[in-house]
C-alpha cells in the first residue's frame, strides 16, 4: 500500500466534523466506502463525481485497511 494514496485523504475538524475526506473537499471516505459497498464501480463514481481522481477511490480503500488494522469493531448479536 502506497502512503502517496493515503495523503490524498485529509482530516480537518472544521470540515465534515472532522470525518476523513478526499483531499480537503467534502467527499467523506465514508461516503465512496458506501458507494463501492453498494454496488458502485469505480466508473461509476468518477462519472459521477467529476472531481474524482482513481486514485481517491483506492485512497479511500486503503484507508479502510489501514484502519482495520487499529480498530476492534464489533456488531451487536441479534
Amino acid at each position: 500500500m502506497s502512503d502517496s494514496l493515503l495523503q490524498r485523504i485529509t482530516v480537518d475538524p472544521q470540515v465534515c466534523h472532522g470525518k476523513p475526506v478526499i483531499r480537503n473537499t467534502r467527499m467523506m471516505v465514508e461516503s465512496i466506502l458506501e458507494y463501492i459497498a453498494g454496488g458502485d464501480t469505480a466508473e461509476d463514481l468518477l462519472k459521477e463525481f467529476s472531481y474524482l481522481e482513481r486514485e481517491d477511490i483506492l485512497a479511500s480503500i486503503a484507508y479502510a485497511a489501514k484502519v482495520m488494522h487499529y480498530k476492534n469493531i464489533t456488531f451487536p448479536v441479534k
